[in-house]
């Protein structure tokens, strides 16, 4: 991939550039699979990846999510020397409010409590959580650049004593029985079998304790995979699951959902914008094609731990 460009509205941050550090723990002995493997490697060998450096250098929140809102038109008005810097802020702004959205289902938090954010990327949702709650929170990803990546933010932003990052597998977090509050994933479940995965959240988290997802799925009622959405399981090395299976893998671990929402209609506008940027991939047709035609839905699931 190219290397990233500053926006004209701030520095790409500074760990931006940099390699994991050597004390990085190894992920050697987390990943089981050579599948396991598989994904770390295209995580790692995604360092300069603009799409999440060019937006997470507007305010050094770096999230590894899509975005949700309409999108400001007047972003597409106006001189054409700042006509990408325009969209590029306007996608980090709908990026964030996807976050936003996930956190506000979180539940009552204290400061008190422990989160787990799972599939944890370059940090960007535990900062939020952080900032809202004053919680501690963990997080976990088998991508050792990601881990080394995000725990220089959590230095830098002074807060490593309460977000700490962790290369571990989400299938077994190590991490003790109920200790947690809450335990979220944005984007990251169609990665792992969601029976085993939701084994391991009934686990860790506390009775009543809350779980909350954000993901693509593909839509039963259509009859498996569309062209679009296999195009996407191969652009992002991911085998993404059934809606069904999310719900009948949630009750056979204890799960009782008491939201689900489909974002669908308020993605499309993201993928729009970000089809017309310089960080495009290519990518934006089969998800645009796979959401219109119905085959592919974006869904926000919280449910309660019983």
């Amino acid at each position: 991939m190219a290397a990233t460009t500053p926006s004209t509205t701030g520095a790409t941050h500074a760990s931006a550039t940099s390699a994991a550090p050597a004390a990085t723990p190894s992920a050697a002995g987390v990943l089981r699979t050579a599948y396991q493997k598989a994904v770390a490697a295209y995580w790692d060998n995604k360092q300069q990846d603009p799409v999440n450096l060019r937006l997470g250098g507007i305010d050094g929140l770096y999230h590894h999510h899509y975005g949700i809102g309409d999108y400001d038109p007047s972003v597409l008005e106006g001189p054409e020397d700042t006509w990408d810097d325009r969209i590029i802020e306007e996608m980090h702004r709908l990026e964030t409010a996807q976050a936003d959205v996930l956190l506000d289902h979180l539940g009552a938090i204290s400061p008190s409590d422990r989160l787990l954010d799972a599939g944890s990327g370059r940090g960007g949702t535990s900062f939020m959580a952080h900032q809202r709650y004053g919680c501690q929170v963990d997080g976990v990803s088998i991508s050792e650049y990601q881990v080394g990546f995000a725990n220089d933010q959590a230095a830098e932003r002074g807060v490593d004593d309460r977000v700490r990052f962790h290369v571990r597998n989400m299938l077994d977090t190590g991490f003790e029985a109920g200790s947690r509050r809450a335990v979220w994933t944005n984007e990251t479940t169609m990665y792992v079998d969601l029976f085993e995965l939701f084994d391991e959240f009934a686990r860790v988290l506390e009775y009543g304790g809350r779980y909350v997802c954000i993901t693509g799925c593909y839509n039963d009622v259509t009859g498996g995979r569309s062209k679009a959405v296999s195009r996407i399981d191969e652009h992002y090395t991911c085998n993404i699951h059934p809606r069904s299976e999310y719900f009948r893998a949630l009750a056979a671990n204890g799960f009782v959902p008491i939201n689900v929402i489909d974002l669908t209609a308020q993605t499309i506008p993201y993928w729009e914008l970000r089809a017309e940027s310089s960080v495009a991939t290519g990518i934006e047709d089969p998800f645009l094609t796979a959401y219109r035609e119905g085959s592919f839905h974006y869904l926000l699931i919280a449910a309660d731990r019983i």
